[in-house]
Parts: structure tokens; sequence; C-alpha cells
């Protein structure tokens, strides 16, 4: 073993054990343990019906979570601890969930119904490894494979097409070609999937190492829930800023990204407005003039149809609308671009800038790179020296204004916004009496 089996574990395995069961960890738990990665979760699977693993833990708190599955939780100090009967999986009539399920007394019964043979292995009190399907071997090779068939697993459960390309995404590893031509073949699956699902797997898919590699080699399985992305996966950009089309230059785009969920979905979508507003001249030459605002509508319905949040849905689509927008290496335009976006959002933009650069490989972008590092430096700049670029950091406020003589309403905002504009472009400095004497002059040239 590369990691000790928590202590409340092996208790726990070491009770079923004395009571005359048998009882391993079992799953993802395992894969990442011979991996010598820390588990997450630790899932439990036995011999003993529920209510006998209940009866074998008389002082525990047992929740029965999943009993028409076979599965009870308890509750330790240390945390939940699912245990589950050994159990064979009836047929899977709406592509997603067993219709029922039968236990069954042996181990390797209960490990044929999983879905890749990393997944698949189970691991005794004693860290002996019980392995039917290879998941060593595979685990050796970097290898994902499905256990058995691998059209029959992915029919069962729609949902292991996009477990199958998450593991290759955060893992490295390589679909082998039995199981990535029946991913592909059973796409249709997708479509008995919740939205939400897919959303939790897409997820973690996008913030693991290997995410643009996997995207590259099945856009199709993307496609199928989002297929806004199909037409840009088959654009072409002739133009001399571009050496790839569409889907490369994002997918190149999106492997620069840091992992950061919402910025790799901002890379990711940033561009998928080019296909509906490409014009080509008359020297052959592509335009994709208005595609950021197509895109961020775009977008917009596609986070929707996965159902993330709106904080999400707010901030990548305002990232797609601004990501092609020029912002000048000066004081004052960083100042208004801090002001309008705030730092957070400012210094997201620029990463998104720098991924679309990186994206382009063309002669030019080390220019723009070294334009976006000014842009960094100048807000760093900005906010180190604690310069105005938002109302908040103006030296008067709304009770100043109205003490000045400007009325109260939609007046007092404006007074606000002209005076920031002032001060960001130089023309007042940010000091509480000059601001008062603008105003003064201000109320006193407006006719009465």
């Amino acid at each position: 073993m590369t990691q000790p089996m928590p202590q409340e574990v092996r208790w726990v395995l070491s009770t079923l054990n004395g009571a005359g069961f048998e009882a391993y960890a079992v799953g993802g738990c395992v894969r990442d343990t011979l991996r010598g990665v820390a588990a997450q979760d630790w899932d439990l699977c036995t011999s003993a019906l529920p209510q006998q693993v209940r009866s074998c833990f008389p002082g525990v708190r047992v929740l029965e979570t999943g009993l028409r599955h076979g599965t009870v939780t308890l509750r330790l100090e240390g945390g939940q601890y699912e245990v589950t009967t050994f159990r064979a999986d009836g047929p899977y009539s709406d592509g997603r969930r067993p219709d029922s399920v039968a236990f069954v007394p042996h181990l390797a019964e209960d490990l044929a119904r999983r879905d890749l043979t990393v997944n698949a292995m189970a691991m005794d009190l004693h860290g002996g490894i019980h392995d039917p399907f290879g998941g060593q071997a595979d685990l050796a090779n970097r290898t994902l494979r499905c256990v058995g068939d691998p059209d029959r697993r992915f029919q069962e459960d729609g949902l292991r097409l996009m477990r199958c390309l998450r593991f290759a995404a955060t893992l490295n590893y390589a679909i082998e070609p039995r199981t990535a031509a029946a991913l592909e073949r059973n796409l249709p699956m997708l479509d008995h999937v919740a939205a939400e699902r897919i959303q939790a797997e897409l997820s973690k898919l996008l913030l693991g190492g290997n995410c643009a590699a996997v995207l590259r080699e099945h856009p199709a399985v993307f496609c199928r829930f989002w297929p806004q992305l199909a037409p840009l996966v088959t654009l072409e950009q002739r133009t001399p800023w571009h050496r790839w089309g569409g889907w490369e230059h994002t997918l190149h785009a999106l492997a620069a990204a840091p992992e950061d969920l919402t910025l790799r979905l901002a890379v990711l979508l940033h561009d998928v407005g080019k296909p509906g507003s490409k014009t080509t001249d008359q020297a052959g030459q592509d335009h994709f003039y208005g595609h950021a605002k197509l895109g961020a509508q775009l977008a917009q319905a596609m986070l929707q149809a996965l159902k993330y949040d709106n904080a999400t849905q707010q901030r990548v689509v305002l990232l797609v609308r601004r990501h092609d927008v020029p912002i000048e290496d000066t004081e004052k335009s960083v100042r208004r671009w801090l002001g309008r976006l705030g730092p957070e959002v400012f210094f997201q933009l620029l990463e998104l800038k720098r991924c679309d650069a990186i994206g382009q490989d063309r002669p030019h972008v080390p220019q723009r790179l070294a334009h976006i590092q000014r842009l960094r430096d100048l807000a760093r700049q900005v906010i180190d020296q604690g310069q105005c670029f938002s109302l908040r950091d103006l030296a008067v406020d709304g009770r100043d204004v109205l003490a000045a003589g400007v009325p109260a309403g939609p007046a007092v905002g404006r007074a606000l916004g002209e005076l920031l504009d002032q001060v960001i472009s130089g023309a007042l400095p940010n000091e509480r009496q000059a601001l008062l004497d603008a105003l003064r002059r201000e109320e006193a040239s407006e006719p009465s």
C-alpha cells in the first residue's frame, strides 16, 4: 500500500469480518491508493445484507440512504462511510439507473457491474488487492478500459461516457481503442442524462490537465449536449491573425489556461460566436465582426442548458463578451477598465486575452503578450498605490453631493460618475476639497 487506510475504515472492515462477513474498500479509493494519491471518499462493500450491516454496529447511527440498492451509511466521528451489499444490476431501461438490483454472494459479481477496470478493484483489511479485470495492469499502462463489453457498459448508464472522458482528462490516461469506439457509438445515451449530472462531470473534466486533448479527440461528445459547438469544430479561419481553425485555436488557448473553472469555461466558449458572424471579403480574408456579442448570447444559452449557477453564467458571459475589447496600456485606460469591471474580473479578462493570444501562434503573439503584461503591471501599480478607479475610492460620497446642492435622486449618481470620470482622466485630483469645489462650480453654472 502506498498510503494508509483510515483507522475508521479499518475498524468497519474488521467489525464486518469479525461477524463472519466479507468486506472491502472498493472503487475510486482503491484506484487512488494504488496511484499514491490520497483518496477523497472510502466506499465499502460487503457480503452482509443491509440489516446485517446495521446489526454489526449497534452503537453507531446508521442512515438507510440507499436501502433499495443495498446501501447504508455509517456516521462515525471521522465522517460518513457508505457500505453496500454485493449486488448485480438488473436492466437499465432508462439508460441511467438499474430497474432493480439483486444481492449476490461473491465480490467478483459486484465488481463486474462497474464501469472501468481501474474502478473495479477492491482492497481487504490487510491491503490485499482483488482485481479480476486487470485494473492494476491498466493503471500501470495509464489506460482506461471498460469492464467487459464497452457497448453494454455505456448503454447501461449514459453518464459513463462523461466519466470516462473526465478520468482521461484528470488522470491523463489514454482510452483504449475498443472503449473509445464504443463511446463514440453510444453518444445518444447522453440524452438520458440529467443536465446537472453532465455539468458536474464537464466541470471536473475541464479542470483536468489533459482536458484540451480529450476535447480534441472526442468533440462529438461535447457537441451532443452543446450543439452550438459543432460549427466551431469545423470553422476555418483564413486570417493573418490565426494559424489554426476555430476549434484547434480554442484548444490551444484552453491548454494554456490556469486551473480555474470560470476561466476555462470562458476560454472554451470565447469564440463560439465566430461561425455565425463570419464574412469573407473579396480578397478571401475572413472577418468575424460582432462575434463576441453573439458568442456571449450563445454562451448564456449553453450554460443555462447545463444549469450552471447564475454567478458562473454571469461571469463567463461577461468575459466572452469582453474578450476582444481593446485596452490601451495607459494608467488612464487601466483605471477606467478597473472601475468598469473590478479588479478580479479585469485580471481574469487579461488571462483570457493571454490564452487567446497563445492560441493564435503567429509572429505578432509576443507583442500581444508583452502588451497584456504591461496592462497587468499597470493594474497592480494602480491598486498598490491606492489610485481611484471606482466610486467607493472617491474622496466624496453621496452625502457630500447632496450637501453641495444636488437634488436627491438620479442626479446624485450622475454627479458622482462625472467626478469619477474626471479623476480617472487626470482632470481632477482625488482630494475631497478639490472635488467639493468642482461640485460647487458645477452647481453654480447650472441655469436656475
